[in-house]
């Protein structure tokens, strides 16, 4: 299986989260500069066209940018605080034409100061009817996501999908 990870903003995939991806499958994880490539969604649906990802996982910006993309590539997505409702740099969405309804498995840190989850569930709001969702506010998470959290989460939803 191929993974597609993409970071946040100004962050990278550590060694032990890589480590945790690759129990899964190939693992692919560009560094990505948000701040200066205002079309970074367009770029990595070009660069990942051919490459047959199975699973999109994002975290913050990187959380809304795998959103769009795996409507792109109709794959799930797993989103930790995904920046959907707002972000601290400008992103161009792409038109994705007629995305059919993929699940989207999102993980909110009820303590996230950085992302709100209420803005999230708002905007989450909006296209109820439109995608799957499988959300889970995590009252013990804020905005980074420590390694044991991680596993737990990357361990569900791999069993949800596979178990299908």
């Amino acid at each position: 299986m191929n993974i597609l990870y993409l970071h946040g903003l100004d962050s990278s995939l550590n060694t032990e989260k890589r480590a945790i991806l690759e129990e899964f499958g190939m693992v692919y994880s560009p560094q990505i500069d948000y701040r200066n490539d205002e079309r970074s969604i367009e770029s990595l649906i070009k660069l990942y066209n051919d490459k047959n990802i199975d699973f999109v996982i994002g975290s913050s910006m990187g959380g809304f940018a795998a959103y769009y993309i795996a409507d792109r590539f109709q794959r799930p997505a797993l989103l930790f605080n995904p920046a959907l409702a707002y972000r601290s740099v400008h992103q161009e969405i792409p038109d994705i034409k007629n995305p059919i309804s993929n699940l989207k498995h999102l993980v909110l840190g009820a303590k996230d100061e950085v992302i709100d989850p209420k803005s999230t569930l708002e905007f989450l709001s909006n296209s109820i009817g439109i995608d799957n969702y499988n959300i889970k506010v995590r009252q013990d998470l804020q905005h980074r996501i420590p390694e044991e959290i991680f596993e737990v989460e990357v361990k569900a939803f791999f069993k949800e999908l596979l178990l299908k």
